[in-house]
């Protein structure tokens, strides 16, 4: 925690700031009432120690000057002339407790740890309010309904491994829902009601991301205008999630090997070592074997996170779970944006199936999203869709020469060009048999007839 002593007297507020940073909080101090509201202003604190007696000021004014500006702050009394009518005063101007000079160190002590638990619950309930608002305004990702087996396989793995503390590495293409998923393992594990936080690895330079990640001291870089604690201090006792972790630089790969090794870190500009507490879960959409290949990513780190390994299927192999997806979106927003729809037509369903949605859940997202605002009529046609997933104007061939349902061609031509589409877009035989809904001596036998081989 950061705490600010507010003190006229040098050697208490002195000896008070060495017992806070003693037990790994950070301090500062002010000499008076007016310093004090100037460094809240300037500065972020989780709690303030602020003395009655403050020569010509008084404490109790400048706890309700505090008050006023920043009403979450949790604020202890301390006088060197305590009296019940003080105390009482103190708690009903806002005060959370009360200390009186001279008082033991263990007196102190336990006042800390009052604070820091006072905190902590606030924190959760902050955790809580968000995770709230996430899973009301914008998480709406339907996670737990597959009926592709290959994705039930993921999340079958990953509910398993959800029970234990081993790192978890999820693979996959950009929108197929790494994220969702890292947070769904958090809250069907043993950690659930403790901290979630994530880490964008590719958002900020070398120096701003080791500094996020592990926190810095005062003055260890440009713009270091006082300590700062990392994201992994943030997620002690939690889960510890870095996004796209194959975009982590390599001068800070080594740094989180020893978090994952030793559970020991050191903040940016400082030699003090520290333990972590935290649960490792890492995602990208890299080949990480081709990168330690490279020389871009360290193998003993991917051999580290690399204990429970799982890739997310890209949407165009899960087309048992795209049109219920589809209708998934619909109704979400239809319902945020006060519509009464009735579904797709026959015409759009064909344009969702027809579709490779490169940029997958997240595309069908935005893409149902936009149909269900631009809708003119009750059920969704194409014209609603965005204009990639729409049928060419007087053809009935798509752009890339695939023959479109509809068009003027036998069955014959139209499964040879549905196959043909579908071994494209799919990594091997059996993913492809299993979108077509056959086995693979039948699809051999077809791939053959057709001159594929």
């Amino acid at each position: 925690m950061d705490f600010l002593v507010i003190d006229d007297d040098k050697t208490f507020r002195d000896a008070a700031c060495f017992v806070i940073e003693e037990q790994g909080h950070y301090a500062e101090g002010a000499e008076s009432g007016q310093l004090g509201l100037t460094q809240l202003k300037e500065e972020e604190f989780e709690a303030v120690l602020l003395d009655v007696n403050l020569g010509a000021e008084s404490g109790l004014d400048v706890l309700v000057e505090i008050q006023k500006r920043h009403p979450a702050l949790p604020i202890v009394m301390f006088t060197a002339q305590g009296s019940v009518k003080t105390a009482v005063e103190a708690m009903r101007r806002g005060a959370v407790d009360f200390l009186e000079k001279p008082f033991q160190r263990e007196q102190f002590l336990t006042v800390l740890a009052r604070l820091q638990r006072f905190r902590q619950m606030g924190q959760r309930i902050e955790r809580l309010e968000r995770e709230v608002t996430e899973t009301k305004a914008q998480n709406v990702e339907p996670i737990f309904d597959f009926t592709t087996p290959s994705m039930r396989d993921v999340m079958e793995v990953l509910m398993r491994a959800a029970a234990t503390p081993a790192s978890i590495l999820i693979f996959g293409e950009s929108g197929t829902g790494k994220s969702v998923a890292a947070r769904a393992t958090h809250q069907n594990s043993h950690l659930a009601d403790k901290p979630f936080v994530t880490v964008s690895c590719p958002s900020l330079s070398k120096e701003l991301l080791e500094s996020e990640l592990f926190g810095h001291v005062k003055g260890s870089f440009t713009g270091a205008i006082r300590d700062h604690w990392g994201k992994v201090k943030a997620a002690d006792g939690g889960t510890l999630f870095l996004d796209e972790i194959g975009d982590l630089p390599m001068e800070i790969q080594p740094k989180l090997l020893r978090l994952l090794q030793e559970r020991e870190y050191e903040r940016l500009g400082e030699n003090v070592t520290r333990q972590a507490n935290v649960r490792i879960i890492a995602a990208t959409n890299r080949d990480l074997k081709k990168r330690v290949a490279e020389g871009t990513f360290r193998e003993d780190l991917y051999f580290r996170l690399n204990v429970i390994a799982v890739e997310m299927p890209p949407l165009r192999s899960r087309y048992e779970d795209l049109i219920r997806f589809a209708g998934h979106y619909l109704g979400h927003f239809a319902a945020q944006c006060g519509r009464h729809l009735d579904g797709f037509s026959e015409e759009a369903t064909a344009c969702i199936r027809a579709y490779p949605w490169p940029g997958n859940l997240r595309e069908l997202r935005n893409a149902i999203e936009r149909a269900v605002i631009l809708a003119h009529e009750r059920t969704l046609l194409p014209k609603d869709l965005p204009a990639e997933l729409q049928p060419p104007r007087g053809s009935g061939n798509g752009n890339d020469g695939s023959l479109s349902a509809g068009a003027a061609v036998s069955l014959e031509k139209l499964e040879e060009s549905h196959i043909r589409q579908v071994l494209k877009q799919t990594k091997s035989l059996s993913d492809a048999a299993e979108v077509l809904g056959i086995d693979q001596a039948t699809l051999y036998r077809k791939r053959k007839k057709i001159g594929l081989e």
